[in-house]
């Protein structure tokens, strides 16, 4: 039913048009005016430009003309003449939204619009591609523009040094890709010295392909870390126990399989049901289950038996006869009570995190000693700390084996596990699987179990991207993914039209059965067109599928290329082709994206390049990026998709409905369905995998929002003490800081404190301090709670005026500041370790009927507010034990290591990281005499007293 709002309104695209408009009219209205200006007089509107912001003027004022100088220069640089549509994507990326343009519409020309116009205000500008290869030709071919107007551009690039990196920040427009732009600000957040920073902040980035960069790469944070000392002994401990309880399930499911089929053979349809649920359940890969899927009707069977388990509540009775049940959807195995007996045959319990808040509560109520108490406790949340790992490397060697296959998700290359991208098929050597994932497969790969990696900085893209002031981005498919770019990003996405009408003929989904029937059809099919020499471009969804069609190809003596998608010049130099008589090419869905096909000869006349899709994509946007490739500035092709219900998608979101049209029409093998109902129902299939995909992304934001805020409160205490101005006054904040926790944690009246808590709170702070503290005894008496926090201060600050005296003023900015950024970054680093801890532990808490979000947030508040009183702690107590030593040459206070890491370097290796190259010290601006810090071992104030008595450290020893 036609919405009666849109016939009053227009269509929200047509309204976006209409909104656009007035701008083209008005840019293209100064063309002839910028047309006649000589070279210099046009190169001249940039600094005439940036007199009239000073003066008050804005850059929408701006804009109608600064647009029509950024065509004109291109015209006179580099031969392209932006297109009225192409002046309306400006404005749109200007206004802080996503422009989506059809491939071959030139994105890359229109970001030159508003890159220019805001770079005017002298804060830097970023565009961001999906890989180095295309910011290095980006902005080599944009670059005459911006030069031409006076501006400076850049490109960042895979192991650029440093002092290039910096000057490429320096630039009016840099070009890089996202890793690039995220690593670099976690490791400016880890420099020890102001000079060692690149960036200069976050005012305007485009993202190109921001499908890519914001939704499919948005799953996996941007992580820099380093080894840990923990130990890999678990992962080979529990590994052979793993192997064989899956070798044991796959022999149960091989036996369910066979009873399956002798009893469907009687006709036993319910018992047929409960063997072919449990296969599923326990194997849903199994080559012999997939052959008896093959018949819709036991698909039907299937999901009609799981649905009267489930409403019965009793499909703890499928389950119970498999040692692990397998949940392909959730990606998820959970370990049964059978296979915890076969795990733990004397004692299946162990294997059952117990709940150890109640345990914890059981030993309050007992009448125990403290000391006794102290033990119990610690001894209780050993144990449960042992357990959760030991459970946590069970169910990832579960997953390892259950869940991750072999060259599809990974390969095995020179003893090492490297992961396959899901989305291009390339290899991402260096980026490790988190939370022990990646130990667990190379467990049951038999290769070397490398040490886990500790995170010392972390930050999501979305929480990244959202550093900007203003965030625009640009792809070709945007649309299908609008509600998610809304919520996350408060991005619209604005549909902008084509300058040619998109002539390419998108022909229904061929269906087959089998996987079988589906490639002996498509290699038919490219046999019969590369005879007519039209050019076909194949798309695959995996690097293995590429190869196996290839193997097919061969075979028939068709000539073709395979793309693999390891090499990004190679790949633009091979897609270039792929519009040419004949061409035959094979790709992942995403490889050569960025590069125009152009056709060749003769092409146009027969029919134009013709996409072949050989599986749907779990996103939409892919096959659509896919078709994308055709079709471009109004040439003719054609694009078709060939599916099985053997298919990964159609397997696990789509078969219910489409298994049943099949059996409506009556399939038969070697049969194929081009049905408007079984798209529409591949459809919708893809939709609940776009759903599901956006609430893991949800999911990973909800977490790191609680380390955002952290994050940027470490962060800008660490930036404020890397700026030398005002370090002692910080200093005296700090101690005002812990005094008012000391205070507020002793939960003192207003008026009248005791005089021996008075003093116990100046022995505190004298020991904290290493000053003797001598009582006032003309002022004995019961101060009030605001004159006793003011002769606390007042102590306080005495004290720092000596040790200031004591170093000398010019050098005790340097000392207090070196201190401060080493205990910051060692007690972050501890920090983030823990909550490594905790977020992989705190999945256990829904068994308890908690909530894992609310609880992490309120453990992880917790973990925060003792970071906080630790680092103050550490500061003020490591400052007031420095003492001044006779020094011989000049100390090495700092050494940064050459800024570098790989595209994909979220999880750098240990040996790896040691290998880096070092740089040599850089020059400081550390003059004076060498300082000795003398510090003894530390004991957090929260942490338990070494000396046994039970109590906190600040309230026994630490006194």
């Amino acid at each position: 039913m036609s919405n009666p709002l849109v016939k009053i309104f227009g269509s929200k695209y047509e309204r976006d048009i209409k909104s656009l408009l007035p701008y083209v009219e008005k840019i293209n209205s100064f063309e002839e005016k910028i047309k006649s200006l000589s070279d210099e007089k046009l190169q001249n509107k940039t600094a005439e430009f940036k007199e009239k912001l000073s003066n008050g003027h804005t850059l929408d004022d701006l804009l109608p003309e600064a647009f029509a100088v950024v065509r004109e220069a291109s015209v006179r640089t580099i031969g392209m003449r932006h297109f009225d549509v192409q002046l309306m994507g400006g404005v749109v990326l200007y206004n802080g939204k996503i422009a989506e343009m059809k491939t071959g519409e030139g994105k890359t020309l229109v970001a030159t619009l508003p890159l220019y116009l805001i770079a005017l205000e002298e804060k830097g500008t970023h565009l961001v591609t999906v890989n180095d290869y295309l910011a290095k030709r980006d902005a080599n071919w944009m670059g005459p523009i911006y030069e031409f107007l006076g501006l400076k551009v850049a490109y960042l690039y895979h192991d650029i040094p440093f002092e290039e990196r910096k000057a490429a920040y320096q630039a009016d427009i840099t070009y890089g890709t996202n890793n690039e732009f995220g690593f670099d600000y976690l490791r400016d957040n880890m420099a020890e010295d102001l000079e060692f920073m690149v960036q200069r902040g976050h005012h305007y980035t485009i993202v190109d392909e921001v499908d890519s960069v914001l939704i499919d790469e948005a799953r996996t944070p941007l992580i820099i870390s380093g080894p840990t000392e923990s130990s890999s002994d678990q992962y080979y401990e529990q590994n052979p126990k793993i192997a064989n309880l899956v070798s044991r399930q796959k022999s149960i499911v091989n036996r369910y399989l066979k009873e399956a089929e002798e009893i469907l053979e009687k006709g036993d349809t319910e018992e047929t049901g409960k063997r072919l649920l449990q296969a599923e359940k326990g194997d849903p890969k199994n080559s012999r289950l997939m052959k008896l899927k093959e018949n819709p009707e036991n698909i039907k069977l299937i999901q009609r038996t799981e649905f009267f388990y489930n409403q019965t509540k009793s499909i703890s009775q499928i389950e119970e006869e498999l040692y692990f049940v397998i949940e392909e959807k959730g990606h998820s195995v959970t370990l049964t009570e059978r296979g915890r007996t076969a795990l733990s045959p004397t004692n299946p319990e162990k294997l059952i995190l117990q709940d150890y808040t109640d345990k914890i509560a059981e030993l309050d109520r007992l009448e125990l000693s403290k000391e006794e108490l102290y033990r119990q406790k610690a001894e209780l949340e050993g144990e449960y700390l042992r357990m959760s790992e030991k459970l946590h490397v069970i169910n990832q060697l579960l997953k390892a084996y259950s869940l991750y296959e072999k060259d599809v998700e990974y390969v095995v290359q020179d003893g090492r596990v490297i992961i396959v991208d899901e989305f291009t098929g390339r290899l991402m050597p260096g980026r490790r699987y988190g939370e022990g994932l990646h130990q667990a497969i190379e467990a049951k790969e038999g290769v070397t179990i490398e040490r886990d990696t500790q995170t010392l900085a972390t930050i999501t893209i979305q929480n990244y991207f959202r550093l900007y002031e203003k965030l625009a981005g640009m792809t070709g498919t945007a649309d299908t993914e609008a509600e998610e770019f809304s919520k996350i990003y408060n991005l619209e996405v604005v549909v902008i039209p084509t300058n040619e009408p998109v002539i390419r003929i998108d022909h229904p989904d061929r269906i087959y059965r089998t996987t079988k029937e589906k490639w002996k059809s498509i290699a038919d099919e490219i046999e019969k067109l590369h005879g007519l020499g039209q050019p076909i471009l194949v798309g695959t969804i995996s690097v293995e599928k590429s190869e196996l069609l290839s193997k097919i190809l061969k075979k028939r003596n068709i000539p073709h290329e395979v793309l693999n998608a390891k090499h990004h010049e190679k790949e633009a130099h091979i897609i270039t082709k792929a519009g040419q008589k004949h061409a035959v090419t094979i790709a992942t869905n995403m490889a050569g994206r960025g590069t125009d096909i152009k056709l060749g000869e003769s092409v146009v006349d027969l029919g134009g390049l013709h996409i072949l899709g050989t599986e749907r994509h779990e996103a939409r946007r892919i096959d659509n990026q896919l078709r994308g490739r055709s079709g471009r500035q109004g040439d003719p092709g054609s694009s078709r998709f060939y599916l099985s219900l053997e298919d990964d998608l159609m397997r696990l979101f789509g078969s219910d409905k489409i298994s049943g049209i099949m059996l409506k029409l009556g399939m038969e093998e070697g049969q194929n369905i081009d049905s408007p109902l079984v798209s529409k129902a591949i459809s919708s299939a893809q939709k609940k995998v776009e759903n599901r995909n956006f609430e893991i992304r949800k999911h990973l934001l909800d977490y790191d929002n609680v380390m955002n805020d952290q994050r940027n409160y470490i962060y800008t205490r660490r930036n404020e003490f890397l700026d030398n101005s005002n370090i002692n006054e910080k200093i005296l904040e700090i101690l005002k800081e812990l005094i008012e926790t000391e205070l507020e944690e002793q939960e003192l009246p207003r008026s009248a404190i005791q005089q021996d808590t008075a003093e116990s709170l100046f022995l505190w702070l004298s020991d904290i301090l290493r000053s003797p503290w001598e009582p006032d005894h003309e002022n004995e008496g019961e101060p009030t709670l605001n004159n006793l926090r003011e002769e606390l201060v007042k102590f306080a600050e005495n004290i720092h005026e000596e040790k200031i005296a004591e170093l000398g003023e010019e050098i005790t900015p340097q000392v207090e500041r070196f201190i401060a950024l080493q205990i910051i970054d060692r007690r972050w680093k501890e920090h983030l370790y823990e909550m490594d801890g905790l977020r992989e532990g705190i999945g256990y808490q829904a068994y308890a009927q908690k909530d894992p979000l609310v609880e992490y947030k309120f453990q992880a508040f917790n973990l925060f507010q003792d970071l906080i009183n630790n680092i103050n702690t550490d500061i003020i107590k490591s400052i007031f034990r420095v003492h001044i030593a006779p020094a011989v040459k000049r100390p090495k206070i700092w050494q940064i290591n050459r800024a570098r890491h790989d595209e994909f370097d979220q999880f750098q290796t240990d040996h790896e990281y040691e290998a880096l190259p070092q740089q040599p010290s850089q020059p400081t601006s550390y003059k004076p005499e060498r300082v000795q810090v003398v510090v003894g071992k530390k004991v957090g104030r929260n942490e338990p007293c070494p000396c046994g008595s039970g109590k906190k450290y600040k309230y026994c020893c630490g006194r």
